[in-house]
């Protein structure tokens, strides 16, 4: 896994410098999804981009490993939000797919995330203009296919870019470049 550090234009609010994450394997990204939930508590919200098929779901699932929650983590696409509480003591995962819901915050209230944030780690899959307004913090982790995998051998459809910015106070002096390996 490749890493490179850019920080976010001025004027854009306290933010962490985005890191920009390498990811070759579906392995390796479940693993980045684990380092990833070392850095997330109680309150936090996590916000995933990325086309169909890109590893929101993939990296969830190391995100639940690494926060030792009861059950398989799985796309919530049917039903919208699951709840996988911490086997651990540690926060509950609450994982949504906001994919089908078009009608921004109003539908997302209909779920009660803001109940479930402040002890829960909250991750919404196709999040973006909707869950914004449920903290002033949060990071936003965006997943792309890799356009430069040049040679084409056997898991070049598995290489994704990978960008994580912090968003907000919480974020503003956390250090991300640990993410990397």
């Amino acid at each position: 896994m490749g890493t490179s550090h850019d920080p976010l234009p001025a004027g854009t609010g306290e933010h962490a410098p985005a890191v920009h994450l390498t990811v070759r394997t579906a392995e390796l990204m479940r693993e980045l999804g684990r380092r990833l939930a070392a850095l997330l508590g109680p309150g936090d919200l996590v916000l995933l981009s990325g086309e169909l098929g890109a590893g929101k779901t993939t990296l969830t699932r190391g995100l639940g490993e690494g926060l030792g929650v009861r059950g398989a983590v799985t796309s919530p696409t049917f039903v919208i939000a699951r709840v996988h509480p911490s086997l651990t003591g540690g926060p509950a995962l609450v994982h949504v797919d906001a994919y089908r819901l078009g009608g921004g915050l109003d539908e997302m209230e209909d779920l009660d995330l803001d109940v479930s944030l402040p002890e829960s780690v909250v991750v919404v899959e196709w999040g973006e203009g909707k869950v914004e307004e449920l903290s002033e913090a949060r990071l936003q982790v965006v997943i792309a296919r890799s356009p430069y995998e040049k040679d084409g051998g056997p898991d070049a459809d598995d290489v994704r870019e990978v960008t994580v910015t912090g968003v907000g106070p919480r974020w503003a002096a956390e250090d991300l470049s640990g993410l990397a390996v």
